[in-house]
């Protein structure tokens, strides 16, 4: 857990990301930016620069916890570091002087030796977002399995696809969920990918390493790169990334397209939890502070906002990371921290609920059987056109499609002389044309798009 259990931010006004957001808290910050110090030291040491008694103590006091791991019970504290850190712009400096009065007088010197602060920082917000982006796997797996199971119980249940919000042709409700289903796979196709990029960051005060290759010379400095990733259990760099930032704008379209996909589910389940649609239900409804009857679709809700909110952010990214210049640029860098943590939490929020609207939604058959017979036949204009336009031509089937408003479109049909051999109720059964629907629900069991 976090070092400060009392984060300002307790997501008062964030509720999709309230109770799911402790591994980018503050404190998660905090200790990530220690772990990236204590890492740092403990490398110096495997290349047999720094004394291994020193990496050692370094490591006790300040609470490492093991490769990849966040510091714990160093005994500093955000709220303190936030203040310090507004003199130099960021955490670091006014970190370094901190762990430097903690640690043993012979590890002072060893403690950030070389690094700038951008190497800890960034190393810091890898961490963080490593162990953020495997949450949000875990969970996004959850919503997978429970949507593949919707899917295959209703693979046959036909209902009324909508397109540009009214009723189109024939779908079912196993092939909608295997939509659902094929863009949280792809989503976690992306995710794992740009979690498996994330690198480790050191570069010095410009990015070439000359503090190191001066200090260790050139062949030790090289080696301790990989000896640094390694210690933080992050992929080690080609050279210092300060001003190329792809990892962090492919993070962030990763983490929007995991949010993208949850949300295009989330609001299809409010769509058709409307009272007068009622489809699909949650679990358990929220009520409402004035209207007692209500069963709101909160979960769906919840993630709605997140949906709504990360494209942006991740556009943020873009403008702040993608077009870093010089050696370190001048505020794009420091606009990349806030934005990136907050397109985690909302990550990490809209995939727990996602998961646990998964697990609680139901189906109303008979509301969507219901639903289905709205139009009267109309739904299958497209097949029956198919077979009456060659036989009546195309407008006297538009003419007949539009009595259809006010007389039964069976009896239409058998009124037709040209229609005498048709069978009009397979004709106009929505069964009898769904496609292909119950074999995308079946293309789930091959692992299509994993």
């Amino acid at each position: 857990m976090p070092s400060d259990p009392h984060p300002l931010d307790v997501g008062l006004l964030s509720p999709v990301s309230a109770g799911h957001d402790a591994a980018v808290s503050d404190a998660a910050v905090l200790d990530a930016l220690v772990a990236a110090e204590v890492a740092l030291v403990r490398a110096l040491a495997s290349v047999g620069a720094a004394p291994a008694d020193i990496a050692d103590g370094v490591s006790t006091t300040l609470g490492w916890t093991g490769v990849g791991k966040g510091c714990r019970g160093h005994g500093l504290d955000a709220a303190d570091l936030a203040v310090a850190a507004v003199a130099a712009g960021n955490p670091v400096v006014a970190l370094v002087g901190m762990l430097r009065q903690r640690v043993p007088e012979a590890a002072r010197p060893w403690v950030h030796r070389g690094a700038t602060s951008q190497d800890i920082l960034d190393n810091a917000l890898m961490l963080l977002a490593r162990s953020a982006a495997d949450l949000v796997r875990d969970d996004l797996h959850r919503v997978e399995a429970a949507l593949t199971a919707l899917a295959t119980t209703n693979r046959d249940v036909v209902a009324a696809a909508r397109t540009l919000t009214q009723h189109a042709v024939p779908t079912t409700v196993g092939a909608r969920a295997a939509g659902w289903v094929r863009s949280i796979r792809r989503a976690i196709v992306r995710l794992d990918a740009a979690r498996a990029e994330l690198p480790a960051q050191l570069g010095g005060a410009a990015g070439t390493l000359a503090a190191f290759v001066a200090d260790l010379g050139a062949e030790r400095a090289a080696g301790l790169t990989a000896a640094y990733a390694a210690e933080l259990g992050l992929r080690p760099a080609d050279a210092p990334w300060h001003t190329e930032r792809w990892p962090v704008t492919e993070l962030g379209d990763a983490l929007v397209q995991a949010i993208d996909a949850v949300g295009v589910f989330a609001t299809d389940v409010a769509t058709l939890t409307r009272t007068e649609i009622g489809e699909l239900s949650e679990a358990a409804g929220g009520g409402s502070s004035a209207m007692p009857q209500k069963a709101n679709p909160v979960s769906s809700v919840l993630v709605r906002s997140a949906a709504l909110r990360a494209p942006q952010l991740g556009a943020t990214l873009h403008l702040a990371a993608a077009l870093a210049v010089d050696e370190r640029p001048d505020g794009a860098w420091h606009a990349e921290w806030p934005t990136l943590r907050e397109l985690l939490r909302l990550a990490l929020g809209a995939a727990a609920h996602a998961a646990s609207l998964a697990a609680g939604l139901t189906v109303d058959r008979e509301a969507v059987a219901r639903n289905l017979a709205l139009t009267d036949g109309l739904l299958v204009s497209e097949r029956l056109g198919v077979v009456l336009v060659p036989l009546i031509g195309r407008e006297r089937f538009a003419a007949l499609i539009r009595q259809a408003a006010d007389t039964d479109l069976a009896d239409l049909v058998r009124a037709l002389p040209e229609a005498s051999a048709l069978d009009v109720d397979d004709l106009l059964d929505p069964a009898r044309y769904t496609g292909l629907a119950t074999t995308f629900v079946d293309r789930l069991g091959e692992g299509e798009n994993r």
